[in-house]
């Protein structure tokens, strides 16, 4: 259930990444939606890491 949330959350974060760049003028999104989409690939690996010491 969580890698489900995690893969969607990355999934939305790489689109509006993309529409950001795409979309001249909305450089801030594409940054946003980078650093959203880093934030969540750590929480996911953190999870994981936690989850195999375990």
């Amino acid at each position: 259930m969580v890698w489900k949330v995690i893969g969607g959350l990355l999934a939305l974060w790489l689109v509006i990444s993309i529409a950001g760049v795409v979309i001249k003028g909305l450089f801030w999104l594409a940054v946003l939606g980078g650093v959203l989409f880093v934030a969540t690939a750590a929480v996911g690996w953190a999870r994981d890491r936690k989850k195999i010491k375990s």
